[in-house]
């Protein structure tokens, strides 16, 4: 759909994340042109800095986004922050409409006493630390205590798990950042316990991700018996598919320890699920030392042999704490926040505000708009029917010629936005400097590092941040 006159609609999207390419995909195919603006050189969010290093299927989307971002009106404004180098108000009087795509990136707090400690942190900050984020690069993980424990039941708590405990050899050949493996291979990280304040049917966790941590070599996973038993977690009949193979899967090993590599075989490191459990505090004199939890399940709900008490307080030894118990978005200067929930509040995709009118043309779509919720492929309806509602509401409308005035906008403030063809070439000698070691690539985990690329003559050049091989 293109406006009344010669000029297309123009339409900027904040965020180069899988929301971002879909909607982006979805107003393209109506003949708009599009800005897609995100704050690192590198496009792809998520898929590049969320998903495992050993998950490699799963970052085969960005193929995908790569044939979006050839179309001949998409057009990609890398390094560029919005709120800092280029305001919500400016896109707004550039382009005939904004779609607000930036995720969730910060993580959920406990909100427990000891939370700040030293050894206690965000799984949010451990997956973009090991997948090379450059916001997490020079975050420190003491990994020489023996035991961790991961708060949460969603597939970040045991994506952190198993890199924790999976052998070093299993990920070298992988795209994970060569700064966590040189530490991962130094780790003394041996126990882990994943804790849950639910039941093992409420886990978000998918089986696949369960049936992986089990299937790793020397690494023997163990769930209590009394976490399982039916008087515990009854109406079997209202759990969906995936919560009955969970739970299967978990009885089967919850009556010893099953390892990977067979009978006869002594585990090295170990993985134990509790569920039923709630963190209160944290404690530790100059570190985390201990975690203390008290038992969600009313003692009216079973019968056992064993103390049924709501408030009976049970504490894990550990060095380490992840709490994994989901992402929330940041609030955007020039936006509505919603920050209890930590969304952009919405009403059909547009930006819901008190003081705002019907000219706004401001949209959301993803986790900025729902919450941290659904898989990859869950974004693609959502950005689909964002862009829908957009062009209905913009039919007719003159278009604008965005992308001049944010170009003009930007070489006043001597700001270089980095290009598609630009990341191509920092996506290129990533390639290159993975070789060498068998990796798929080796990320650049500085965004100085980036922008040498992009501003070298020669178009492939090492990171500075990369060292010798293992």
């Amino acid at each position: 759909m293109t406006s009344s006159n010669t000029t297309p609609l123009s339409v900027a999207i904040v965020g180069a994340g899988p929301s971002g390419f879909y909607a982006a995909e979805a107003l393209l195919k109506a003949g708009a042109t599009v800005a897609l603006i995100d704050r690192l050189p590198a496009p792809f969010g998520l898929v590049r800095y969320g998903v495992a290093p050993d998950h490699p299927k799963l970052k085969q989307t960005t193929l995908t986004f790569a044939k979006i971002a050839a179309h001949p009106s998409f057009h990609f404004f890398g390094g560029v922050d919005v709120g800092s180098d280029i305001s919500v108000s400016e896109l707004q009087a550039s382009f005939n409409a904004v779609i607000f795509a930036h995720g969730a990136s910060t993580d959920r707090r406990l909100g427990i006493p000891g939370e700040d400690l030293p050894g206690s942190h965000a799984a949010t900050e451990f997956v973009g630390w090991y997948n090379g984020h450059p916001a997490y690069r020079d975050h420190v993980f003491d990994l020489s205590a023996d035991s961790a424990v991961v708060i949460g039941n969603g597939n970040v708590a045991l994506d952190v798990a198993r890199i924790l405990v999976k052998p070093v050899d299993a990920l070298r050949h992988t795209d994970i950042a060569r700064h966590a493996l040189e530490q991962l291979a130094e780790s003394r990280v041996r126990h882990i316990a994943i804790v849950g304040r639910r039941g093992p049917e409420h886990a978000k966790f998918s089986y696949k991700e369960l049936a992986e941590l089990t299937s790793i070599e020397h690494c023997g996973v163990e769930c209590d018996p009394a976490d399982l038993d039916p008087a515990r977690i009854p109406d079997e009949s209202a759990w969906t598919p995936e919560a009955r193979r969970n739970v299967t899967l978990l009885r089967d090993i919850a009556p010893g320890m099953t390892t990977a590599s067979g009978p006869g075989h002594e585990a090295s490191h170990s993985c134990r699920f509790h569920f039923f459990r709630s963190p209160r505090a944290i404690y530790g004199a100059a570190r985390v030392e201990r975690i203390e939890f008290a038992n969600t399940t009313p003692a009216s709900t079973f019968n056992l042999t064993y103390p049924g008490d709501a408030d009976r307080l049970t504490s894990i030894a550990c060095g380490l704490v992840f709490r994994a118990v989901g992402y929330r978005g940041i609030p955007l200067e020039g936006l509505p926040f919603d920050s209890e929930r930590g969304i952009v509040p919405t009403l059909d995709g547009r930006v819901a505000s008190a003081f705002q009118d019907d000219t706004a043309r401001l949209y959301a779509t993803g986790w900025i708009k729902r919450g941290a919720s659904g898989i990859i492929g869950t974004n693609r309806a959502d950005s689909v029917a964002v862009a829908d509602t957009l062009l209905r509401d913009l039919a007719g409308m003159t278009g604008r010629d965005g992308l001049t005035l944010t170009r003009q906008l930007l070489e006043e403030k001597a700001h270089r936005a980095v290009s598609f063809p630009d990341w191509e070439r920092i996506d290129l000698a990533e390639i290159e400097a993975g070789g060498p070691s068998g990796k798929p690539r080796e990320k650049f985990t500085r965004v100085e590092d980036m922008m040498a690329i992009v501003n070298s003559v020669n178009s492939v050049t090492a990171p500075s941040s990369i060292t010798a091989d293992i």
